[in-house]
């Protein structure tokens, strides 16, 4: 009988019965805010549509996708400073030059600058693994323009080759996002054998799936981060667990949406649970290399 095909970075390990380890002071729950800074290519290439465009140019979803950058991503900023929330900021490295400024607030209010390849109307796992190394190694030098060097990635689209990790990992990367297969950070198995570290990045507490492919709104939404965290909290103290929030400033940053984003974030700072870690990507990966605990 034909073995069913396998991808080969990680073997199956249940979450129970896990080595036991804490986040930093004690705490069971990392929480992080993923938000996705992109540009999209106008009348080409991959982009979210809020409704279908009758014609081309498409006037009425690349301005829609572009109000997250020039408004919806400083809104943002504004309600995280309030709530004294630092990010990772997965940024397109063609922001730095489409969208001078945007890259250069979220490095200086403190978030995390994780790379998120260089734009959303292209997806890497079409590319050839030379394509890909020199769009990575591009993606770094424009970061590099502004004096920031990333060491986690978020593939455009979620979108890998079968040499992604890899190449990840021999660009100097110490983390990706894209495999959305555990509650706890993983350790992806590379062709160097070292492995690149998988942190958590959900694909169901996101607001693309949620509101542009389920037709869900923003309360429903705003809701669903309420009941992952009070679910994960049920959990955590029989094990650690991570939950990573996924925004887009064109989706969530729009003023009705909001709204319902900050009276969430609002209560759940307020209740200042203990156990919750307010955090970033690049914190969780930096403490998982200090040895707390070893990756399934």
């Amino acid at each position: 009988m034909t073995e069913l095909p396998h991808h080969g970075r990680y073997e199956y390990v249940p979450i129970i019965g896990r080595p036991d380890y804490s986040w930093p002071e004690g705490r069971r729950l990392a929480v992080y805010l993923g938000v996705n800074h992109e540009v999209f290519a106008f009348g080409d290439g991959m982009g979210a549509t809020l409704a279908p465009s009758k014609t081309d140019p498409d006037v009425m979803n690349f301005p829609w996708r572009d109000y997250g950058n020039r408004v919806g991503a400083w809104r943002f900023m504004e309600m995280f400073d309030r709530l004294e929330l630092k990010t990772t900021a997965l940024v397109n490295s063609a922001i730095i030059t489409r969208c001078p400024g945007l890259t250069e607030a979220c490095r200086d209010r403190g978030d995390e600058i994780a790379a998120h390849g260089r734009t959303n109307a292209q997806a890497e796992g079409h590319m050839s693994e030379d394509e890909e190394r020199e769009m990575i190694a591009r993606t770094l030098q424009e970061f590099e323009a502004i004096g920031v060097r990333p060491r986690g990635w978020l593939g455009p689209w979620i979108s890998e080759s079968e040499n992604t990790p890899d190449l990840l990992e021999e660009a100097g990367f110490g983390y990706v996002l894209d495999w959305a297969h555990d509650d706890q950070p993983t350790r992806l198995d590379t062709r160097r054998g070292k492995g690149i570290l998988s942190i958590p990045y959900s694909q169901e507490i996101n607001d693309i799936p949620s509101i542009i492919t389920r037709h869900q709104e923003a309360e429903t939404f705003a809701g669903m981060i309420e009941d992952a965290i009070e679910q994960l909290l049920a959990e955590c103290d029989r094990r650690p667990l991570v939950l990573g929030i996924a925004l887009h400033p064109y989706i969530m940053g729009q003023a009705h949406r909001a709204l319902h984003l900050d009276r969430a974030l609002t209560r759940l700072r307020e209740a200042a649970d203990p156990r919750i870690w307010w955090t970033t990507a690049g914190a969780i990966a930096d403490y998982m290399a200090k040895g707390p605990g070893k990756p399934a």
